[in-house]
């Protein structure tokens, strides 16, 4: 087991971000190579990847969970809670924003680990990329 565990965390600190994953540079390859077999390698480096996504999952989903705790604790009150009845709940933009960021990583992040395609997020993402150019409207008609 020592072994093992000895494998991912040298490649854990070798790893680097790679289009389709973690990957090794060529020297860490060649020397970690020396003891370990290629599929070795190769499942200790899915192993630290899913272990990377999953810590930013739990680290996305906890920021964004802290944050829907906030602003709909702020409604809690019976005053709050009496207008919310009357008039709706209604956010600033810049809070929405927020939270589309927060939810659109999540959602990156979860698409790696579902089986099915998930929601439909064309409104979502419609909605995502307008947050994302706001405020950058003018420079973008100039050019």
């Amino acid at each position: 087991m020592g072994r093992i565990v000895d494998l991912l965390t040298a490649v854990a600190e070798e790893a680097e971000e790679g289009g389709d994953g973690l990957v090794l540079g060529i020297e860490a390859s060649e020397r970690l190579l020396e003891e370990w077999k290629e599929e070795d390698l190769q499942d200790a480096l899915g192993l630290v990847h899913d272990t990377l996504l999953q810590g930013e999952l739990v680290d996305a989903t906890d920021s964004l969970s802290a944050r829907l705790v906030e602003v709909l604790g702020a409604h809690g009150t019976p005053e709050a809670y009496a207008a919310v009845e009357k008039d709706g709940l209604r956010l600033p933009l810049d809070l929405v924003a927020q939270l589309v960021r927060r939810i659109a990583r999540v959602e990156e992040v979860l698409g790696l680990y579902r089986d099915e395609g998930g929601p439909d997020r064309e409104g979502f993402d419609a909605l995502h990329e307008r947050l994302m150019n706001r405020g950058i409207e003018k420079e973008m008609e100039e050019s």
